[in-house]
């Protein structure tokens, strides 16, 4: 009789399969990937360098390559987790796999675990990017801060992309679900753009209660030129946590492995 795999195994399994749904997926890897890379060359192309003292000028990319890397780890872990997992659940994949033998932590964590796998690619990508095409500078001294503030803010906005699946009535609405809850704010988090120091209430609150601006400034820290002294946002930090503890919560509270019957009133199997 041959041997049962490892649960560690089973989870590296599990990131390799959900890897290569996302390959197959040329949507999802275009907004994923392709989207914010055009976003960086874009502005690359359009602003020249910041002036930050007499005669010493950085690259606007500087500014701008440390939000869209963390966009493009949002991206992978809260948009293709809750939208994937929402699919995944209408086809009746997850009411499949609940059948099996396999653990539903297993699955699970191959999701997530496929997301920050994802996530450190995209990341990645926009910072060599930068670094090769731009000339971005980082201090390698802020390796760890960055590594750990990057760790923490995937490890939320995935449990906040198992949140959005739970709380989506269909794989139909997940997509539209996502972008709604993304995009706007994105756009009050010095993702695209740089917010002024005195915004519209409404735009500085929509930034602030949200996890995104905290996860692309506390990041950002450890690339600002400015900055003297600890790069550590530890407030900030609290604040991803804070929100990805409340994923964690309704992920717990709603998350069901059936699909839709007959619109949003469904049956719930708990884990």
């Amino acid at each position: 009789m041959s041997k049962r795999p490892s649960s560690l195994k089973l989870l590296a399994n599990q990131i390799g399969y959900q890897n290569r749904r996302f390959r197959r997926n040329v949507m999802a890897a275009f907004f994923t990937l392709a989207f914010p890379l055009m976003f960086l060359l874009l502005f690359g192309a359009l602003f020249e360098g910041v002036d930050i003292a007499p005669g010493v000028e950085v690259a606007a990319a500087q500014f701008y390559a440390p939000g869209l890397a963390v966009f493009a780890a949002v991206s992978a872990t809260y948009t293709n987790i809750g939208i994937s997992t929402a699919i995944s659940r209408d086809e009746g994949i997850l009411k499949r796999t609940r059948g099996t033998p396999l653990p539903p932590w297993i699955y699970v964590g191959g999701v997530v675990g496929s997301g920050i796998v994802l996530a450190a690619f995209g990341a990645a990508l926009m910072l060599t990017v930068g670094v090769l095409a731009y000339g971005i500078e980082f201090d390698w001294a802020n390796l760890l801060p960055a590594v750990l503030t990057f760790v923490l803010g995937v490890a939320s906005f995935s449990l906040l992309g198992l949140a959005l699946a739970s709380i989506a009535s269909s794989g139909q609405s997940a997509p539209a679900l996502a972008q709604a809850t993304l995009l706007p704010v994105a756009f009050a988090s010095n993702i695209f753009i740089s917010v002024r120091n005195d915004p519209p209430a409404w735009l500085g609150l929509l930034g602030d209660i949200f996890p995104l601006k905290a996860f692309a400034d506390a990041f950002f820290a450890c690339f600002d030129p400015f900055r003297q002294g600890s790069v550590y946002e530890p407030w900030l930090l609290l604040r991803i946590a804070a929100w990805g503890v409340l994923g964690a919560l309704v992920f717990w509270r709603k998350f069901t492995w059936e699909p839709a019957v007959g619109g949003p009133t469904r049956s719930r199997r708990r884990r």
